[in-house]
């Protein structure tokens, strides 16, 4: 039994633990505000009805406290008539006795709306009271809402930010960076090999070339004195009247 019990408290843990990694905090929040907009809602519908009792006690109250002074009233003025002859004494004092019993019956509803329009009244007093705290805390808890979601926004892009200062981004771009650099270098250090290679393979001719130009050397001195020889020393450069095709003269 202790076994099984370890057990179950073991599968319970993993339970929680599982359900507070699905539950969202924010959407959580969110929830619980939504609510305790519907509990001030279902207050406010209360409060509506209570007010209705208690405006209907209060006119019944007046009603009943208007009805008992005519009654009253009405005694009077049947005790006056039979003093004045105008009705039978007896008469005057059945319906005068009738016209009491019924200022009774008017003031005792009278107390009874009274005292019911008081209680209705402070009913409707104290739970205005607490339907403005629960607007103050719904306000509140909104504004703290608010907050707390520009918070975790600010964090996670801070968070991801911090991970990639830190290359320990997921993607691994800061590596093919490395690798991309390292192979850059090597290309530039095999083309500047191969520039030594072609200095090295030149010859001391091609490099008194580079340094007296383009039509000097040797060459171009055997070329003239060949020329001289053959007598076309001023013809060098052939004339524009000359025609192209008219052979040299003969030596």
């Amino acid at each position: 039994m202790s076994i099984f019990k370890r057990l179950f408290n073991m599968g319970k843990a993993e339970a929680h633990s599982a359900i507070d990694k699905l539950e969202d905090p924010i959407k959580m929040t969110e929830q619980g505000i939504r609510d305790l907009k519907t509990d001030l809602d279902k207050s406010l519908q209360g409060l509506a009805e209570i007010k209705a009792l208690a405006i209907r006690a209060r006119r019944e109250h007046q009603q009943a406290l208007e009805q008992s002074k005519s009654y009253e009233q009405k005694a009077i003025l049947l005790l006056q008539k039979a003093q004045a002859g105008q009705l039978e004494p007896a008469e005057a004092d059945r319906l005068a006795s009738e016209m009491l019993r019924k200022k009774e019956e008017a003031q005792a509803t009278a107390d009874r709306t009274g005292k019911e329009a008081e209680q209705h009244e402070q009913s409707v007093a104290r739970m205005n009271q607490n339907i403005q705290t629960l607007k103050s805390k719904v306000s509140s808890y909104e504004n703290e809402l608010r907050t707390l979601k520009a918070r975790a926004k600010v964090s996670e892009s801070t968070k991801k930010i911090n991970q990639q200062l830190a290359q320990v981004d997921s993607s691994g771009t800061v590596a093919m960076l490395e690798r991309m650099k390292e192979k850059v270098a090597q290309q530039e250090a095999l083309a500047e090999s191969y520039g030594e290679i072609a200095q090295v393979n030149k010859t001391v001719e091609d490099e008194v070339d580079k340094v007296l130009g383009p039509g000097s050397g040797s060459t171009s001195a055997s070329l003239l004195e060949l020329k001289a020889k053959l007598g076309l020393a001023q013809n060098a450069t052939p004339d524009a009247s000359q025609d192209p095709t008219t052979p040299p003269p003969t030596v």
